[in-house]
């Protein structure tokens, strides 16, 4: 089901499937990566990484083949065109829900902010040995006998 303009695809936006769409349209159209891949750069269980594609697969966004490589079975996963569609669809309402409206911007001008004050050059800090002493009692500040061994 599409969102209706000025809404976040409800699909996209829960936080795990964001971090699965960015991390997929950030490879080249057509490049697919591997189960283990995704779920070390995502820092995701396996379950929970498979139920969240698993919802991305049935809206269309995402495909995942299952295969070998060998004889060792392997899992691959990409966008789809579908899928590279919504998401950029959603970055541009993210955008524009980000953006003031033009007509915001002129009834509210933004203010520069005020210059600087200028800070007094003053004086180096004064050498350890020349500082006025601690003011906590000499208890809290001289070990006793027992810490110091």
């Amino acid at each position: 089901m599409a969102p209706t303009p000025g809404e976040l695809d409800p699909i996209i936006h829960t936080q795990a499937r964001l971090r699965i769409m960015t991390t997929l349209t950030a490879l080249p159209s057509g490049d697919r990566i591997t189960f283990p891949r995704l779920q070390t750069l995502l820092d995701a269980t396996a379950g929970n990484l498979s139920a969240h594609l698993r919802k991305l697969e049935d809206a269309g966004y995402v495909t995942v083949t299952k295969g070998h490589v060998g004889r060792t079975p392997a899992t691959h996963v990409e966008a789809t065109p579908a899928g590279r569609r919504a998401f950029d669809d959603y970055l541009d309402e993210l955008r524009a829900l980000l953006t003031p409206p033009a007509e915001a911007t002129a009834a509210f001008p933004r203010t520069p902010a005020p210059a600087p004050v200028p800070v007094p050059a003053s004086d180096p800090p004064a050498p350890v040995s020349a500082r006025s002493p601690s003011p906590l009692p000499t208890s809290l500040t001289t070990p006793t006998p027992q810490e110091s061994r």
